[in-house]
């Protein structure tokens, strides 16, 4: 194997490793979401804030008891079940990509780039450090992963004598 391909597989591999991690979050979220179901979720952020010494005062704090108040019964079984999708979808990418399948290249750029919309609308309604370094990452993966596969398609086009 030659250096840029290790390079390029190492790529992959932090790449596939990511998208594992995000998988995992994303699947704990489910399973609380799912144990949520038929509780009063501002109140089972309370005892979370007492339980773990948060100040119930703190801006996020108060940021999350918003977003939550706002779920009712309905929607958190979608939002469960939504989540452990979504979460199936970066476990498929990540071990595709840890095992270098061209096809998981192209389901991560699909995948990806459909987000970089919605990524790009979050930056817009409100600005944040992290929600532009999300962006650029994402950006920079859709990028690489197109050109590899560009490059291997190239390669393959090469007869066995122009490859050397």
């Amino acid at each position: 194997m030659n250096k840029s391909k290790k390079k390029s597989s190492k790529m992959l591999y932090l790449i596939g490793i990511l998208k594992i991690l995000k998988g995992l979050l994303l699947l704990a979220l489910a399973v609380a979401a799912f144990k949520l179901i038929g509780k009063n979720l501002t109140d089972v952020l309370q005892r979370l804030s007492e339980q773990f010494f948060f100040d119930p005062k703190n801006h996020y704090f108060q940021k999350a008891v918003e977003k939550v108040s706002g779920i009712d019964e309905k929607k958190l079984p979608l939002l469960s079940i939504g989540t452990f999708i979504y979460s199936a979808m970066f476990f498929t990418e990540g071990v595709g990509l840890l095992l270098q399948k061209t096809w998981a290249e192209w389901l991560t750029i699909i995948i990806t780039s459909s987000f970089l919309p919605f990524e790009i609308y979050e930056i817009v309604k409100g600005f944040s450090a992290v929600k532009i370094v999300v962006l650029i990452a994402n950006l920079a993966i859709v990028i690489y992963l197109a050109c590899r596969l560009h490059r291997e398609k190239q390669n393959s086009k090469k007869g066995p004598l122009e490859k050397v």
